[in-house]
């Protein structure tokens, strides 16, 4: 299969690369995760850039393991080059000794749901943040976990959740939009991504997940025109030619033979 090309967000791949990051956004140099006090850096960064984090992180996470902003940069480091089962190992260890720390917590669900822990994931996240206290940014995270255990109802009640403390949120009604679309609700799932395409900020990312779903009801010339948006003619050519691809699979999707190219995402 080739591979998709840097812009085209995992959440329409056949597997999600799954993120350490708080908020999923590429914009901005930093953010508070409302769950805690360790503030993430969430501008996008080169991989020689991320090894440069991973090496200065991984000092300082070394000296003192139990440190929890340490455990939780080096772990974004480590998954962003590619190191996840070493980045969930990082988190646990961390969380052994901050159990109470929701940052870390949300940071180590990512990591678990990353390698596949689906159940774990949903355990740890349920600890960072509390029925009187939630968070729609791990309520976001929890309903793509489900999603990928096939729990598309309970995922869709999460993303309720989520976006009555954030409305209009798009990349909270891009993940409800995938997954009306998992439910083989492709009407619905078109909807909801046209409105999350439509609110202010919104990232490329929702444009290509909406050009899938516009593809996967037959609408193929529509479909490439919303995937060019927002990229240079070369991208767009890369992703045209990668959405046809994902495309191909429809028929074995809706036989039951494979998985879905769809998955919503915990964040980027």
């Amino acid at each position: 299969m080739q591979r998709p090309p840097a812009r085209l967000l995992a959440s329409i791949a056949v597997l999600a690369a799954l993120s350490a990051g708080g908020c999923s956004t590429t914009t901005g140099t930093a953010s508070t995760d409302t769950t805690g006090s360790i503030a993430t850096d969430t501008a996008p960064r080169s991989q020689v850039q991320w090894r440069q984090e991973m090496d200065s992180w991984g000092e300082r996470y070394r000296a003192n393991p139990h440190d929890p902003e340490p455990a939780v940069r080096y772990a974004q480091a480590l998954r962003a080059v590619g190191q996840r089962a070493q980045a969930a190992a990082v988190l646990e260890q961390a969380a052994l000794h901050n159990q109470d720390n929701r940052v870390l917590l949300g940071a180590y669900g990512r990591a678990l749901a990353d390698n596949g822990s689906y159940q774990q994931a949903l355990e740890v996240l349920n600890r960072a943040h509390t029925q009187d206290q939630p968070d729609w940014r791990i309520l976001s995270v929890q309903g793509a976990v489900l999603d990928q255990m096939g729990r598309h109802a309970d995922a869709q009640r999460h993303y309720a959740s989520a976006l009555r403390l954030m409305p209009d949120e798009p990349s909270v009604l891009s993940n409800l939009g995938l997954s009306y679309a998992l439910s083989k609700k492709l009407k619905d799932a078109e909807t909801t991504l046209r409105l999350a395409a439509a609110q202010k900020g919104a990232e490329p990312k929702v444009r290509q997940n909406l050009a899938l779903v516009v593809g996967l009801q037959g609408r193929f010339q529509e479909a490439e025109t919303i995937a060019k948006g927002d990229l240079s003619p070369d991208e767009a050519a890369a992703n045209v030619a990668y959405l046809r691809q994902m495309l191909a699979q429809q028929a074995d999707w809706k036989k039951g033979k494979r998985g879905s190219p769809l998955t919503p995402t915990t964040g980027s």
